[in-house]
């Protein structure tokens, strides 16, 4: 379900779950994870780009699949065990230029995994959603560390405590993206901007990024600690009802 190929410098990777909107199971975390740790140590990957397959970039944690998993004891309040930790973990520990091409809806952590990318291209149709706490949850991917950051905490409490959509030209207004174009040009634009990036010398590319991303330990540190706290929401009545009312949609 995670497609990927090299071509020209490029490691180009796509969530290919286009009936289900691209949401993330336990295993194409671990895939995508596995991915883009592989791409560090080869040398014919350069530059990352990220995409979705169909009308959504991604739909977000697939709820079924990770509410299964973590009733049958296979997901606990210990961070090594949840699987979307494998993937966030592997993108701060990423050193290579990530490119995402995001169209429609990018909703959860198909929205936070987005704050780990170095450019961010969105089609006008798009749709960034954190629904974690009208779900009983809070939210992850080191985004309580990332946003305050990146848009300031006024724009940051918009997002994650009100949790309305941000269409494309806000995301743009925040700093949430670099560029919005249409659909049809999503693909050649993230593309001509992986390309770039692929021509530039590698290790000056890789250390002006690690210069101006934060600190990783900080990081790494945060997201573990989301992850506990989402865990013990997660069995709260307040969150079992969120999610019932949910899954009765």
């Amino acid at each position: 379900m995670i497609s990927s190929e090299i071509s020209n410098g490029v490691l180009n990777l796509t969530i290919s779950r286009p009936e289900k909107k691209n949401a993330l199971t336990s295993a194409m975390y671990f895939e995508l994870a596995d991915q883009i740790k592989s791409a560090q140590s080869n040398d014919s990957a350069r530059v990352i780009l990220l995409q979705g397959q169909g009308e959504a970039f991604c739909a977000g944690n697939d709820l079924a699949d990770f509410l299964a998993a973590a009733q049958s004891g296979k997901i606990s309040e210990d961070p090594d065990t949840f699987p979307a930790l494998a993937l966030l973990h592997a993108l701060v520990d990423n050193q290579l230029p990530i490119v995402a091409a995001v169209q429609g809806p990018a909703i959860g952590i198909g929205f936070t995994m987005l704050l780990h990318c170095d450019f961010v291209i969105c089609a006008e149709d798009v749709r960034l959603h954190t629904p974690f706490v009208d779900l009983g949850l809070v939210a992850e991917g080191g985004s309580s560390l990332l946003l305050p950051e990146r848009v300031g905490r006024v724009n940051t409490a918009e997002i994650l405590l009100l949790g309305a959509p941000i269409s494309a030209d806000r995301a743009l207004q925040m700093g949430l993206c670099n560029k919005v174009c249409s659909t049809s040009e999503l693909s050649a634009v993230a593309s001509g901007i992986a390309s770039l990036l692929a021509q530039k010398p590698p290790q000056a590319l890789a250390l002006s990024r690690q210069l101006i991303n934060s600190d990783s330990t900080q990081l790494h540190q945060r997201i573990n600690e989301e992850a506990k706290i989402f865990m013990q929401c997660l069995q709260t009545e307040e969150a079992k009802a969120a999610l019932g009312k949910f899954f009765s949609k």
